[in-house]
């Protein structure tokens, strides 16, 4: 499987801009520029995506997991903070609030384990991976 991205850029670093669209077109000619990425400006950044991202994949290898241990997830509420440090992504932070009917604390916590490291997105991060998992 392949999927692809586009980004264009015009202009210096800090005073040009630039658009990004995907493959599936859910970001089509989205603007991004160096107040939306290092200060509050109007628009995405790569450091916002890849948070989407590991939050996304992370909620569903997660229901894979749990399907696999014979539980179906209500719900998997899943927010991402990434960490940008010296040019480089060095934190990703998963905190999750979940509604699984009638699983262990136990079992849960294995689940959640296993989806941080074996979510597509956690094995492409060099970042620390944490995770605060809550059942709710």
């Amino acid at each position: 499987m392949k999927r692809k991205a586009t980004a264009v850029w015009n202009g210096s670093g800090k005073e040009g801009s630039g658009t990004v669209t995907t493959q599936s077109t859910v970001l089509s000619n989205t603007q991004y520029s160096y107040k939306s990425r290092f200060e509050e400006g109007v628009g995405t950044n790569p450091e916002e995506l890849i948070a989407a991202a590991h939050a996304g994949c992370f909620a569903m290898k997660l229901s894979f997991v749990l399907g696999a241990a014979g539980f179906t997830p209500d719900s998997l509420d899943v927010t991402c903070t990434v960490n940008l440090e010296d040019g480089a992504i060095r934190q990703s932070h998963l905190a999750l609030k979940a509604r699984v009917p009638g699983i262990s604390e136990s079992v849960f916590q294995e689940s959640v384990a296993d989806a941080k490291e074996n979510c597509p997105i956690s094995k492409s991060l060099t970042a620390e991976i944490s995770v605060e998992a809550e059942l709710v």
